[in-house]
């Protein structure tokens, strides 16, 4: 995979992980490190969707769900996922100003981020992925998805990147 997609993406007939996460979160931000990994040692195998729940207690979660499908839109999701997570407790203090400048860090386009947050071009994709999710018994983040087995990051990230290799190298198999 290239870069981060969306639930409005076309379906892949790779094995798909769906991440439930929310860019204020410090569970998420704890497990950026798993993502990272996972990303490295299946690289185009595996399909990592990042799905967005963005949680009410949050402030700034909502915008910057926004922002990371304006970032998809313009080529860069996962540089600028990974470099908002990385920077959580930032977003809480800093907020839509936190997403621009992340933005002109990476080279993307901030004015036309800036008016995606205006026009709200993005608010269907985060609505539709925070309706599936909770369709599904999600109820906080990061929340994975794999081979149809839900597992919960919220509570703990010990032992799930394990598991979802284990999830993964079985669908993989399967696939011959």
């Amino acid at each position: 995979m290239n870069d981060a997609t969306s639930s409005a993406a076309t379906p892949s007939v790779r094995p798909v992980l769906d991440v439930w996460c929310e860019l204020q979160c410090p569970d998420c931000h704890a497990a950026l490190e798993d993502l990272r990994a996972l990303r490295a040692h299946y690289g185009d195998r595996l399909d990592i969707r990042l799905r967005h729940f963005p949680l009410a207690k949050h402030k700034h979660a909502y915008v910057a769900a926004q922002a990371a499908e304006e970032a998809i839109e313009q080529g860069q999701g996962w540089p600028y996922i990974e470099a908002v997570l990385a920077r959580s407790g930032e977003l809480a203090a800093r907020g839509e100003k936190l997403l621009l400048e992340i933005a002109g860090e990476l080279g993307l386009d901030a004015e036309e981020l800036d008016t995606a947050l205006i026009d709200g071009r993005h608010l269907l994709i985060v609505d539709a992925d925070q309706a599936e999710g909770k369709a599904i018994g999600v109820t906080g983040t990061p929340t994975y998805v794999i081979g149809g087995e839900r597992l919960d990051g919220g509570t703990s990230q010990e032992g799930l990147r394990a598991r979802i290799e284990e999830i993964a190298d079985r669908l993989l198999a399967e696939q011959g």
